[in-house]
Order: structure tokens, then sequence, then C-alpha cells
């Protein structure tokens, strides 16, 4: 039997009371397999980025239950919630969000003292590509080696899942394939199950599963069996 990752039911998000009240998530059911590369596709306000950040444990569900695990993320504490984010999760943004006044090395050594069970800041950027860069600014990398970065912040203390919204929104083309290369190999590396944001809808051509969100809800789920290699993308 397929070990799941995450299983999800009946989740539900509202935000606001009465006639303003907004309904972001009604109700999801997911099953999410250990492991795999999940890109989620759907509009602005389709629901996607709200369930990143309930099962990233950075909000909370009104209502339905989900699992990571054998854990009830939706009856935790905030304390065990924050364990949760510690020793679980890796998140990457669309923005950087590195400390300008450290060096690469430094910005992931940032993750690696709170950690448990921290990788050596040097064998993560080593793992995104960028062990000669260390020494080196953010003002002095590139946008790409930038999100790099950022991916070997996020992947140091070696977490389970790891979050990626919009990874590849402020890149071009060329770029956004490269970091896409360096999530996969992350994924095959470490093991670690990846949940891709996006509106770019050709990312879905490497995942292992494309979910298609819309009006708070799963309109359609696609297991790829055909899944194409970051560099053969085209956007």
């Amino acid at each position: 039997m397929t070990k799941l990752a995450y299983k999800i039911r009946g989740l539900t998000k509202v935000y606001g009371e009465g006639h303003s009240a907004v309904h972001a998530l009604r109700g999801v059911d997911l099953d999410i397999p250990q492991g795999e590369i999940i890109v989620l596709l759907g509009p602005s306000g389709s629901g996607k980025s709200t369930l990143l950040n309930i099962i990233g444990g950075l909000d909370s569900a009104t209502d339905g239950e989900a699992f990571f695990q054998d854990q009830n993320l939706t009856t935790m504490t905030e304390k065990q919630l924050t364990q949760y984010r510690r020793r679980q999760i890796g998140f990457v943004f669309q923005f950087y969000n590195l400390m300008p006044s450290l060096t690469a090395r430094e910005n992931v050594e940032l993750v690696t003292e709170i950690s448990d069970t921290p990788m050596e800041a040097a064998k993560a950027l080593e793992l995104v590509g960028l062990k000669e860069r260390a020494d080196h600014f953010p003002s002095q990398l590139s946008g790409g080696e930038q999100q790099r970065v950022a991916i070997a912040r996020a992947i140091a203390k070696q977490p389970s899942v790891l979050f990626c919204d919009e990874p590849t929104g402020a890149l071009d083309s060329v770029t956004g394939r490269a970091v896409l290369r360096v999530l996969k190999d992350v994924n095959q590396n470490l093991g670690a199950t990846i949940f891709i944001v996006t509106h770019a809808a050709a990312t879905g051509q490497m995942a292992d599963r494309i979910i298609h969100f819309a009006d708070g809800g799963v309109r359609k789920i696609i297991e790829n069996k055909t899944k194409l290699e970051p560099e053969d993308i085209h956007w």
C-alpha cells in the first residue's frame, strides 16, 4: 500500500462572516502519496495557497481534517504546529527573502541553527549547484541563484515536505527550468514530497500528480505517466 504524506478530508476555510464571507476552501478531499512531486494549478483565489498554508502549519482550517502521516494537523496547538514546521517542512516562495547582509552560506546557516538534524550549509549549497558561490552576497547573485540559495536554505534542515509557492514566478523560462531541475534533484536525492503552486501549467509536465483547483475546490487530479525532464519543459 502506498504510504501517504497527507490525508485531507472535508477541509474548509472561510474568511469573514455573513455576506462578506470568503470561502477559500470548500470541503477539499485529497490523498497525497509520500515522495511525489505535486503541482497545484488554478487561477488566483482558487484555493491553492490556502491549502498549502493549512497543511504547512501556517494557517488553521474552519472545518475538516488534515493528517500528516498519522498526525492530525487540525487539532494541534500552536506550539505543536511550530515543532511540525521546524522538523518536517521547508518553504520556498516567489521572492527569495534572503538577508542582504549575509552570504549565501550564512543565509543557509540561519536554518541549520534551529534544526534537529541539519545538513551542513556547504552540502545544501552543493546540492543546488552553488558550492562555488557560498561566500557571495545576494546582491552578487542572479535571480536564479538567489532562488537556489532559498531552496538550499529550505532543504538544509532535511524536511520531509517542501512547499514551493510560485518558485519560478519571478524568473525567465531558462532560469525557471534550472530551478525546477534543482527541485527534482532534491526530490530524488532527499525523498522529500514537493508541492509546487504555480500559474505555469507546463510545470505539471514534470510532476507525478497535477491537481487543478477552482473556486475553492479540487476540479481534476491527473496522475502523470509521461513525465518530462525540467529541461524539456516549455512555457
